[in-house]
């Protein structure tokens, strides 16, 4: 039986839930391994049923283990409440994703069952990566970088943010990715002092060039950042360079299991602010990767006591915006492991000048 119903089951049993209602996305995808954005499961302690319209019901019979779920067509006859009514009384749902009015109409129709906000089950299960989800990342992130060495000599004077960032992606599909983790980054100049700034149909600016981007293997998404410069480095892009670099080196030394998020973010931090650059570091140290491109944990100054724990995969992104004169970040993933964090970015961090 697939290990995360059992898992699922044991928290609903623990919170006194009949079945789980699941809706979102990427939860659904977790659940049963098919990725149908609006398909829903029902998952009991005895039954689970997987809810498939017309247009995923043959894809989702072939993906979905028959053992795990019962795959039925959501039509008239056959829909969520049908699925509910007379059979469970308590009820979890992703107060995430289920819309105010989806939710008032099962609850007028369903007048005996109470529904209960599931909260952060998902978020909680999903946080702990097995080894195979780190495979499936450590994939999309070899497909990132070997379609960013690809595309780095192409990059000449002539060309716009836009357009770099379209080439990535492309290189990064025809590469094997299923897709990009997020809206790729690429900007350049006086636009790399926004960290998501924007790409723009312009020609790229001389001075830091900011790539953040990531690919997609079998629902698993890769996150990294490199920056380079557009012609050549004076000193002080050097030294904020190298800063950036540092702290980021600082922290990846430190990151293991059971430190503490707060601290891994105030290492590169107090490198950055000690060196004379003081609040131009303005976002978290990282964040956690997985099916979606942000997850638990967050390693950040407002962590308060959270330590990162085996099965954690994080970012590890300082950087430096001067705003109105250019940026620079530099962003690798880790897998923490019982022992210590293994890096999953094997991309060079070398200044390039083009």
């Amino acid at each position: 039986m697939n290990g995360r119903i059992e898992k699922l089951r044991k928290i609903m049993a623990e919170r006194g839930l009949d079945a789980m209602w699941v809706t979102g996305s990427v939860n659904h995808l977790y659940m049963c391994g098919f990725d149908n954005p609006d398909g829903a499961l029902v998952i009991g302690q005895y039954s689970a049923v997987a809810l498939e319209d017309f247009r995923y019901y043959e894809a989702a019979k072939n993906a979905i283990n028959n053992e795990d779920f019962e795959v039925v067509m959501l039509d008239r006859n056959c829909d969520v409440k049908s699925c509910i009514s007379g059979m469970f009384k308590r009820v979890g749902y992703e107060d995430n994703f289920v819309t105010c009015r989806t939710l008032d109409n099962l609850k007028k129709s369903l007048g005996d069952v109470e529904f209960v906000p599931a909260g952060d089950v998902f978020e909680l299960m999903r946080r702990t990566k097995t080894r195979e989800e780190a495979d499936n990342i450590i994939k999309a992130q070899r497909i990132a970088e070997a379609s960013f060495r690809e595309l780095l000599p192409n990059i000449t004077y002539d060309r716009t943010e836009t357009d770099l960032a379209a080439e990535l992606e492309y290189i990064m599909k025809k590469n094997g990715s299923e897709g990009i983790a997020f809206d790729t980054i690429a900007v350049s100049g006086s636009n790399s002092s926004s960290p998501h700034g924007v790409p723009r149909n312009v020609k790229i600016e001389k001075g830091f060039l900011t790539f953040d981007f990531g690919a997609v293997y079998r629902g698993y998404r890769s996150d990294m950042t490199r920056t380079v410069c557009v012609g050549k480095a004076d000193d002080e892009m050097k030294r904020l360079y190298n800063t950036v670099l540092s702290a980021q080196l600082a922290a990846l030394e430190a990151i293991g299991p059971g430190e503490s998020c707060f601290k891994m973010d105030k290492i590169a931090r107090d490198i950055i602010d000690g060196a004379g650059y003081k609040g131009a570091f303005g976002h978290s140290l990282g964040h956690g990767v997985g099916l979606e491109i942000h997850e638990t944990p967050a390693v950040a100054p407002n962590a308060g006591d959270k330590i990162l724990m085996p099965g954690d995969i994080v970012t590890v992104e300082p950087g430096i915006y001067l705003f109105g004169k250019y940026g620079c970040r530099i962003e690798d993933m880790v897998y923490i492991t019982e022992t210590h964090a293994e890096n999953l970015t094997k991309m060079e961090k070398e200044l390039v000048e083009i």
